[in-house]
């Protein structure tokens, strides 16, 4: 069974091999564990260790040269690339991912449907009964992360714009909210697509950005692929300066076919061309 939680996981071992260490976004700790393990299988030479605990925390230590990747689900701050290049820094991006962020009810709820206008509403606290959205007359239960998750900045500026409601329920991650919205009819969270594959008692929201658009659900993934989703978000690794050596392997390995396979996989989408375009500028030596 797969560890959900932010324990160091060490996924190849060898007495004297290198080690690729890699730390932050709660959202891409499955994914980056897979993506290790199958890496591992071909590069028995390398032990790749996953840590997770926010995309501020992973950011954090590749900018205090603790890591070799920083998992981000959020890019990276203006004000966090100057700390990175005042300590002798160089952040350099890649997008290994798309994830089409899922706004979830609870499997009983009968809204299937909500605009961003709406979800913002709901988490600034001023929409608290489901009855105000054409569904039961029974109080919105909110679930969400904490600061240090990029899932938590990303969302607060791309739908809240605002500040969460205090009365927002911070939990430790992704399968937490989940699990919370399953037990909690009146429950609404919000998860990366991986999260919500083959879950059952929760469903996914449609999302339309604005009232009178068409509604998308994220787990139409043309249209997480095409931006039509209005909440689809990369996944991004963080390096300091360009990836050179194992790293570098590994980052190829994520990106290669073997790699995108296993990001569908996991529920997430595959890069699309641009980003494929842009990381391989960055990877070519």
């Amino acid at each position: 069974m797969k560890k959900l939680f932010t324990v160091a996981t060490l996924i190849s071992t060898m007495l004297f091999g290198a080690e690729i260490i890699v730390k932050g976004s709660d959202t891409m700790l499955n994914l980056t564990q897979r993506l290790a393990e199958a890496f591992s299988a071909v590069r028995p030479d390398v032990t790749v260790s996953i840590t997770g605990g926010g995309s501020g925390v992973g950011i954090n230590a590749i900018i205090n040269r603790e890591v070799d990747i920083a998992n981000a689900s959020r890019k990276i701050k203006s004000k966090e690339i100057s700390s990175a290049r005042s300590n002798g820094v160089n952040p350099v991006e890649i997008v290994i991912a798309l994830d089409g962020l899922s706004v979830i009810v609870n499997g009983k709820n009968p809204v299937s449907q909500l605009t961003v206008e709406q979800i913002g509403a709901i988490y600034r606290g001023e929409i608290t009964n489901w009855n105000q959205l054409g569904g039961p007359n029974k109080k919105i239960v909110l679930y969400g992360r904490q600061p240090n998750s990029g899932t938590f900045v990303f969302f607060r500026e791309e739908v809240v714009k605002g500040e969460y409601s205090p009365a927002m329920r911070q939990m430790n991650g992704n399968a937490q909210i989940v699990e919370g919205v399953k037990a909690d009819e009146g429950g609404i969270g919000y998860v990366g697509l991986g999260y919500i594959k083959g879950i059952e008692g929760i469903k996914p929201v449609a999302v339309a950005r604005k009232a009178g658009e068409a509604y998308v659900a994220p787990t139409d993934e043309a249209k997480v692929r095409s931006g039509a989703y209005p909440l689809t978000r990369p996944l991004y690794q963080y390096t300091n300066g360009r990836p050179k050596g194992i790293v570098r392997d590994f980052i190829l390995f994520e990106l290669g076919p073997q790699g995108q396979k296993i990001v569908e996989e996991e529920g997430f989408v595959p890069v699309t061309q641009n980003y494929s375009e842009r990381n391989n500028q960055i990877l070519q030596q």
